[in-house]
C-alpha cells in the first residue's frame, strides 16, 4: 500500500473543541485545516482517480453521523486515496477484528500449505488431534481442514449460545471436538468460532510456532505492519476466530494483498491458487442468505462481485476486484444500544453511496 497522503479527517475532534467555551476561537483555524488537508488528500490521489470533492464531502457528512463508526479508508490500485478517522479514533488506533480474524486465520492456513506445513484442504484433523478424537464417533474423524476453514464440520456450534461455555471450559480444543454432531463434515453451514480456533491450533502444531509468531513471520512482517499478541486460551493457543488486533491501515494491507494475487515487492506471500479457492462459494448463511468461502464472505455489493472479512459490530475489510479496490471499516465492538441499526446504516452508505462513487471515478479515469 501506497499512502497518498497522511490527510486525517478527526471530525469527532473538531466537535469536542467546539464545546470547549476556552477555545471556541480556535475552532475556525482547525476546520479551516482539516479541510486544506482534505484538499490535500484530493490533489495527491493516484493519477486518474479522484472522488468529485462534493462526493467526498456528502460522504463524510454521513459518515461523521454514525456515533459507532472508528474509521473508512479506502485503497484503489495499490494506493490509499481515502482515510477518515471519527469519534476519537486515528491511525494509531488498533481495531478489535473480532469474527474478521476468521479471515486472517484463513490466510494464514493458506501459507502453512503453500509452504509444505499442511498437505492441504483434504488432510483429516485426526492427524492433529490422534488423542482428542481417540474415542470419538469415526464421523467425526473424517473431518477435513477444509471442513473447518468453510464452516462445514458438522460440530455443533460454540458461537452464540454456547459461546460463553466454551470460553469458560479448561480445554477449548477438547471442547469443540467434543460437541454433538449436528450434520455430516461437509453439509450444512455451522458457523462456529471453535472451527477457526481448531485452525489456530492446527497452525501452531504443524508449523511448531505459535500462530502469532507464524503470523508475523510470513504475513505481517513483509506486509510491512504490526502484529500484537492477542488472547490465547488455556492451553497457550491463540484464539482462531476472535479478538485479533490491527489497524485499518492493516486492514487495507490484507486486503490489498489478495487483489495483488499474493504478491509484495515480488515475493510471492500466499499463492494465487490460495486466493482463488478462498472465495469460491462452498455454503451459505441460512441466517444472511450470504456465501462463504474459505474464511472470506461473499456477496454482491452495488454489483460488483465482492469477498469481504466480516467482525461483530461493524469491523470489514471488502475486496472489490473489478474495481481493484478496498474499503476498511472499523467500528466499536462494545454490544449496546445501536449495534444492529449501525450495521444497516454502514451497509448502505458503503454500498449506495462510497462504492458506485469509486466506480464512477474509475470510469471517468478509463
Amino acid at each position: 500500500m501506497r499512502t497518498s497522503t497522511t490527510c486525517r479527517v478527526l471530525e469527532s475532534n473538531y466537535r469536542a473543541i467546539a464545546t470547549n467555551k476556552n477555545v471556541v476561537a480556535a475552532v475556525g483555524v482547525v476546520v479551516a485545516a482539516a479541510w486544506m488537508l482534505v484538499s490535500t488528500l484530493t490533489a495527491s490521489a493516484p493519477a486518474g482517480f479522484l472522488l468529485a470533492p462534493a462526493v467526498r464531502d456528502a460522504l463524510v457528512t454521513e459518515a461523521n453521523e454514525l456515533p459507532r463508526l472508528r474509521s473508512l479508508l479506502v485503497s484503489v490500485d495499490d494506493e490509499l486515496v481515502e482515510e477518515h478517522y471519527f469519534n476519537g479514533a486515528s491511525e494509531r488506533h488498533v481495531a478489535n477484528l473480532k469474527s474478521a480474524s476468521k479471515t486472517i486465520i484463513s490466510i494464514l492456513v493458506g501459507i502453512a500449505i503453500d509452504h509444505g506445513h499442511l498437505t492441504g484442504v483434504d488432510q483429516p484433523i485426526t492427524d492433529f488431534f490422534p488423542d482428542e478424537l481417540a474415542d470419538s464417533d469415526p464421523v467425526t474423524r473424517t473431518i477435513t481442514i477444509g471442513d473447518l476453514l468453510s464452516m462445514r464440520s458438522g460440530l455443533e456450534t460454540t458461537s452464540n449460545r454456547n459461546y460463553g461455555r466454551w470460553v469458560q471450559s479448561r480445554n477449548w480444543v477438547r471442547h469443540v471436538l467434543n460437541r454433538p454432531m449436528a450434520d455430516v463434515p461437509g453439509g450444512r453451514m455451522i458457523y462456529s468460532t471453535g472451527s477457526t480456533h481448531l485452525l489456530s491450533a492446527i497452525v501452531t502444531k504443524a508449523t511448531k510456532m505459535s500462530t502469532l509468531e507464524f503470523g508475523r513471520r510470513h504475513l505481517a512482517r513483509p506486509l510491512g505492519f504490526t502484529l500484537p499478541a492477542w488472547l490465547r486460551d488455556p492451553q497457550g493457543i491463540y484464539f482462531g476466530g476472535n479478538e485479533m488486533q490491527l489497524t485499518p491501515r492493516a486492514m487495507v494491507e490484507i486486503g490489498e494483498l489478495y487483489l495483488r494475487g499474493g504478491m509484495v515487492d515480488g515475493l510471492e506471500l500466499v499463492s494465487k491458487e490460495w486466493i482463488r479457492e478462498s472465495v469460491v462459494p462452498r455454503t451459505q448463511s441460512r441466517y444472511s442468505r450470504r456465501h462463504y468461502g474459505y474464511g472470506w464472505w461473499l456477496r454482491t455489493l452495488a454489483g460488483y462481485p465482492t469477498s469481504y472479512a466480516w467482525g461483530y459490530g461493524g469491523q470489514f475489510i471488502f475486496v472489490l476486484a473489478d474495481l481493484r479496490a478496498v474499503v476498511v471499516a472499523t467500528s466499536s465492538p462494545i454490544p449496546g444500544e445501536g449495534r444492529r441499526s449501525h450495521r444497516g446504516e454502514l451497509d448502505r452508505l458503503i454500498e449506495r453511496q462510497l462504492i458506485p462513487a469509486i466506480a464512477r471515478a474509475r470510469r471517468v479515469a478509463e
